[in-house]
């Protein structure tokens, strides 16, 4: 059995990659801005499985 959040791995670099990309012409501003993004990412995806977590053991 396959995990699917694996998929989600490529999928934050790449759109954090392409965020940064559109800011900035600087290689090195845009590699800053794409960390800072794809953590902010993964944060978000974070907070948003622990909602749905909790809603479903607990209100389900």
């Amino acid at each position: 059995m396959q995990n699917d959040l694996w998929y989600a791995i490529p999928l934050i670099l790449s759109v954090s990659l392409v965020y940064a990309a559109t800011r900035h012409e600087d290689m090195n501003l845009i590699w800053r801005h794409a960390i800072r993004a794809g953590l902010w990412i993964t944060g978000l995806m974070t907070l948003i499985l622990a909602v749905l977590f909790v809603v479903t053991m607990y209100l389900v």
